[in-house]
């Protein structure tokens, strides 16, 4: 990789809150202080295709002037936070007083976004067996995080707790109540994503809205009065419409069968339908949407495949969503694939307006998940914005 190159000084602030943003294969991330009214980045960027050879760093300033740009392997989510940590002592001038973590699932027990604390950290590991993929790289962020910076606070932000508004009808799952009072049942997440849509809307956000964050994970929610009542993703991330790689929504019978005939343990199925299934499998080998989007336009009928299928159950989500609101007054896409792929919005609304989503009903935000989360730190270490 190369080095940091000339640095740049940035401007001395002595409140600032360092966000980390875990995706799958990913960290985007970013350094926050209090603005006139409302958090302002100071820096933010992203480690792409970590643990790949052509992984990426990226980090820039909030004019978006590259300060450090560097290829090559990223081992871990952890090996690439030490690296963005030594961008931040060359680039800033004051420690962050806090670190804000995005977790993607707090199990039945953690219900609100709030400060990490040895009990806390006692839940999450208790929790594993809700979010496999997720927490435990969760845990190990928040290990690393605390000691590059020993004397910062640090915040669990989850990305279920935008959900817990679902009324039981939603979140309680057709087994028996055995289950769900083990934490069985409907989470839903993306909340900080779609918590980021309702400040953006504020007081213009209608009455009945849906949000479609998609990206290589994907979800849909119904939101009345600013609040989910409904959601695609259930007890995992892996849920609801097809994904870069996660099946989405199955029938129960196909896992019995694939245990069955297949003999797959927990762990390989568990496998298989996060990273071996949807639109990488519908495709045979891709699940980047750019790149199907080329395939389809050169008549590739296994990249024409995935993109159908994926477009058209986002679409049958918002018909469904249309029906439990009793109409809808605002469709938001955001997400990687919902704010750049033309294709995929055009072959999702194209037709709807019977249902009266019409043009100016649609709308296209990006998702600010960074700022959201700074947004609760200071909040929560009692900070007016």
């Amino acid at each position: 990789m190369a080095g940091l190159g000339m640095v740049e000084k940035l401007p001395l602030k002595d409140d600032l809150i360092f966000v980390l943003n875990s995706g799958s294969s990913s960290l985007k991330f970013g350094i926050y202080y209090r603005g006139a009214s409302d958090e302002e980045a100071l820096l933010t960027g992203s480690a792409d295709g970590i643990g790949k050879s052509n992984g990426t760093l990226n980090v820039r300033s909030s004019a978006g002037k590259s300060l450090v740009q560097r290829e090559g392997i990223l081992e871990s989510q952890t090996d690439a936070l030490a690296t963005v940590a030594e961008a931040i002592r060359e680039h800033i001038h004051a420690a962050p007083v806090a670190v804000g973590h995005r977790v993607v699932h707090g199990g039945p027990n953690l219900l609100t976004h709030q400060p990490i604390t040895p009990q806390v950290l006692d839940e999450l590991r208790s929790a594993i067996h809700f979010a496999p993929l997720h927490i435990p790289q969760a845990l190990s962020l928040i290990s690393s995080a605390q000691s590059l910076f020993p004397s910062a606070m640090q915040f669990a932000c989850f990305d279920d707790v935008f959900h817990r508004t679902m009324p039981e009808v939603a979140s309680h799952l057709p087994l028996p109540q055995r289950y769900f009072d083990a934490g069985v049942r409907r989470y839903g997440f993306h909340g900080l994503s779609y918590e980021s849509l309702v400040y953006h809307f504020g007081a213009q956000l209608p009455t009945r809205a849906i949000f479609a964050h998609l990206g290589n994970g994907a979800s849909l929610c119904a939101l009345r009065n600013k609040v989910s009542i409904d959601t695609t993703m259930a007890l995992t991330p892996t849920g609801g419409i097809p994904m870069g790689t996660r099946s989405g929504d199955l029938d129960p019978g196909v896992i019995v069968y694939l245990l069955r005939m297949e003999q797959l343990g927990a762990d390989e199925m568990e496998y298989l339908v996060n990273h071996q299934s949807g639109l990488l499998a519908l495709s045979s080998d891709e699940s980047d949407v750019k790149s199907l989007e080329a395939r389809a336009r050169s008549d590739d009928p296994h990249a024409t495949l995935a993109l159908n299928v994926f477009a058209i159950s986002v679409r049958k989500v918002i018909g469904a969503y249309v029906a439990l609101l009793g109409g809808v007054d605002l469709l938001v896409f955001t997400g990687g694939i919902g704010e750049h792929s033309d294709y995929v919005r055009s072959a999702v609304t194209n037709g709807l307006e019977f249902l009266g989503l019409t043009a100016d009903k649609i709308k296209i935000v990006s998702a600010e998940e960074e700022q959201q989360i700074a947004r609760h730190c200071r909040r929560m270490m009692g900070q007016p914005r």
